[in-house]
């Protein structure tokens, strides 16, 4: 059936696109994101209920989660957690979008998400053609009694009217009081400006960007409206892609792959996991052998997900004890693949405990750790033949990954880490040396670019140090977050608000007297600060000392 009420989806549509503008034109992103989330859930739930659309409860179950990721973006600075925090919640917004009235998604299978995600573009595509394509809008469902039409046009056409009639005596008056109270007057010359001609150009592409925005989001409430309730799901009646290879292909490329993986897994038993003596017999130190190899372990731990996962949808497999033999080939593969991410976790803990910690090494690290739960929890729904769950499975091991980093805290376990490895005795130098070469050194440059996150544990280190080295670098560290704080947050309005900057500015307010010994001060007009410590300057952010 058609869209009712054409002209309040449409209305609906442009508040958003009006509201996009007023969030996010020239603001720094803040609360905003996580407004305009809500803001549009809000809007649509609205909608529905006024063209007497009920949702289906198990898509209601989403709001939560989409709302949850979505806050995490004024909780967390750190890029990568906000980021794919904000994609997760997009993922959960569509996948209301696409089963709002069927609440079909807790059985999508992967392909089923893939399809859902194209008919849901062209939706977008079409815009506010979607409401023309089930015919007669005005036409009601089964059972549902004929409603009057024309409800936009007797509510919003007189309102449009009224306005226009009382714009001729509002700019009479305005006049008049303008003349009659200078402060009124400063207002109302303030307001005008931005009627100023050198501004249209911004008002036009504004207006086409809201204008634009507007016309997705009609074409998607109209997909959330008209055709969410009836789809298909692919591969429930027959399968979507007939099986073709025989069992026989199958095990045999298994079985080549199991028994690679098994001659690599015993000579990590031999060499890396049998000690440091057994590595430098093959001719490498335990840091040149740790350093190589956990980003290849990881791809291959994926490729080999890719290879279970495909010969499972194509392989015949019709007898019991061909089932069997493929599924124990399979466990193989995953248990081997589990021994090669202990490997690469192993060689990256080293690496770390070499090298200290960074964003993408502890992004490595919990990756892993959840890509082990992905594969283990493969192969038990290829047993169980539950093998459709493996996309819900995915997008939940995405969702634990994610939220794994938000609660641990990125930046902030980044310098307890790197802290805790550091020791008390080592000396701060100058130039390239000041890197963290060694277990004793602690990277400062590194922990000044780090987000909000990491002031509270930062502050927490400096106060629990001894006075020495670290307890200076730490201290420097909180110096140039200080000075570098209203740089980073230049937009002081409310839409830019978030967690992290507001808790981080108490703090080192509450902190300036304890690093008024690590005076800062600004080197030139690009926002470059330098800070002294150690009885040297170093430039925040940067390596070296200042000349």
């Amino acid at each position: 059936m058609g869209i009712k009420h054409r002209g309040w989806v449409m209305l609906g549509a442009l508040a958003l696109g009006w509201a996009f503008d007023l969030l996010f034109w020239d603001r720094r992103p803040g609360i905003t994101l996580f407004l305009f989330f809500a803001l549009t859930l809000g809007a649509g739930l609205l909608l529905a209920r006024l063209e007497g659309k009920r949702p289906a409860r198990s898509s209601l179950l989403l709001v939560l989660p989409a709302l949850g990721f979505a806050a995490v973006s004024f909780l967390r600075q750190e890029s990568m957690t906000a980021g794919l925090s904000f994609l997760l919640a997009l993922v959960c917004l569509g996948l209301m979008a696409a089963t709002f009235r069927s609440g079909l998604w807790t059985r999508y299978s992967l392909s089923d998400m893939v399809v859902a995600v194209f008919r849901l573009a062209g939706s977008a595509l079409i815009g506010a053609g979607e409401m023309q394509i089930k015919g007669n809008a005005e036409e009601p469902e089964q059972g549902e009694p004929a409603k009057k039409s024309g409800s936009f046009r007797r509510n919003v056409l007189p309102v449009l009217r009224g306005l226009l009639l009382a714009l001729p005596a509002l700019i009479v008056l305005v006049l008049l009081l303008a003349s009659a109270d200078p402060i009124f007057e400063q207002r109302v010359s303030a307001l005008l400006d931005i009627f100023r001609p050198e501004k249209w150009v911004e008002y036009l592409l504004r207006g086409f960007y809201i204008l634009l925005l507007a016309y997705i989001l009609t074409g998607i409430f109209a997909h959330v409206l008209a055709k969410s309730q009836h789809e298909k799901l692919i591969g429930v009646e027959k399968p979507w892609l007939k099986p073709f290879l025989g069992w026989i292909e199958a095990v045999i490329v298994l079985g080549a792959v199991d028994l690679l993986f098994l001659f690599f897994v015993v000579l990590q038993f031999q060499y890396f996991f049998g000690g440091q003596s057994n590595v430098n017999t093959a001719g490498f130190t335990y840091s040149e052998y740790a350093r190589r190899g956990f980003g290849e372990l990881v791809w291959v731990a994926l490729i080999s997900l890719l290879i279970f996962l495909g010969l499972a949808a194509v392989t015949r497999r019709t007898e019991a004890w061909q089932r069997r033999l493929f599924s124990g080939l399979g466990i193989l593969l995953v248990t081997l693949v589990a021994v090669m991410l202990v490997s690469a976790y192993q060689r990256l803990a080293l690496y770390e405990a070499a090298y200290g910690f960074t964003r993408l090494r502890t992004y490595t690290h919990v990756f892993m750790a959840w890509l082990g739960v992905l594969l283990a929890a493969t192969v038990v729904l290829d047993l169980t033949g539950r093998r459709r769950a493996f996309g819900l499975t995915a997008l939940a091991v995405a969702a634990g990954f994610v939220l794994t980093l938000a609660v641990m805290n990125v930046d902030g376990f980044i310098v307890n880490q790197n802290t805790a490895r550091a020791e008390e005795n080592f000396v701060i130098s100058s130039g390239d040396s000041a890197r963290l070469s060694d277990g004793s050194r602690l990277d400062m440059a590194y922990l000044d670019t780090l987000s909000d996150d990491a002031v509270p544990a930062l502050l927490t280190q400096f106060r629990a140090a001894q006075p020495g080295a670290k307890r200076d670098a730490l201290g420097s560290s909180l110096a140039c977050h200080s000075a570098l704080w209203h740089q980073r947050h230049s937009d002081s309005r409310w839409t830019a608000f978030n967690v992290p900057a507001a808790r981080a500015a108490k703090l080192l307010v509450a902190a300036a007297p304890e690093l008024s010994e690590y005076p800062v001060h600004q080197i030139s007009e690009y926002g470059e600060y330098v800070v002294q410590v150690g009885g040297e300057e170093r430039i925040c952010g940067g390596y070296g000392s200042v000349d």
